[in-house]
């Protein structure tokens, strides 16, 4: 099973389907499982870290008009800007974000934390110079980018969802742990639709503890994904 797939996709897999949006997995053979999710809120339609393929757009109409495309991570620049420039958007970086506007060939707005895109409110996850996360959240769904997933590779055991292996010993607690969601959504496999509170309050809590677990279990795959990201 390949880290990461760059061909364009013919197909694409759908997750994450609820009243308020829908989510797919443009390469649902790949380690990483990038998943992208497209919000149906107020001013219409927000695409997340969104990975193109072949159909989506159809996909993507059910729910309304493109709004604008959100890039949560500075990992995640994926095709925003072809989405952008599809849709005749702009794409929304966290103000603070670094070394992302660059790459991208579309016109790009700036979102402080605490701002909200329709419903969702942007929460600062992680900043450093080599990570620099946020999240997406309306009190009911909580749209996560990279620490927290439910993609096989950042899972030990009965997760459900797992925190990814460089942050299990630091978890995002301040950012997500007080937050009751009814569904987990991340950029790396399916999300949570039931129990999900319950569910992140476990994967945070026990990250470190099952730290030994996960990395015998998940260090390879770790190590092809990231070598991937930097390669591509």
């Amino acid at each position: 099973m390949p880290a990461k797939v760059t061909d364009r996709p013919i197909d694409y897999r759908e997750v994450d389907r609820w009243e308020g949006g829908v989510g797919w997995i443009a390469h649902p053979e790949e380690i990483m499982q990038r998943a992208s999710h497209a919000l149906a809120t107020e001013g219409g339609v927000w695409l997340v870290d969104p990975v193109d393929a072949e159909g989506v757009d159809d996909l993507i109409a059910e729910y309304g008009e493109v709004a604008g495309v959100v890039v949560l991570s500075n990992q995640h620049r994926r095709d925003a800007d072809a989405f952008a420039r599809r849709h005749g958007v702009a794409v929304a970086l966290p103000e603070t974000m670094k070394g992302v506007e660059r790459e991208l060939d579309a016109p790009v707005e700036r979102l402080s934390v605490g701002e909200t895109l329709g419903a969702y409110e942007l929460l600062e996850v992680a900043r450093s110079d080599a990570w620099q996360e946020y999240a997406l959240y309306d009190g009911e769904t909580l749209v996560a980018s990279e620490s927290v997933g439910g993609a096989p590779y950042l899972r030990v055991g009965e997760e459900r969802l797992g925190v990814m292996l460089p942050r299990r010993l630091t978890p995002p607690r301040e950012a997500l742990g007080g937050l009751d969601p009814e569904r987990v959504l991340s950029g790396h496999g399916p999300g949570v639709h039931e129990d999900a509170a319950a569910s992140l309050e476990d994967a945070l809590a026990n990250s470190r503890r099952r730290f030994p677990r996960a990395f015998l279990a998940n260090g390879i795959d770790q190590i092809r994904t990231f070598t991937a990201a930097l390669r591509t």
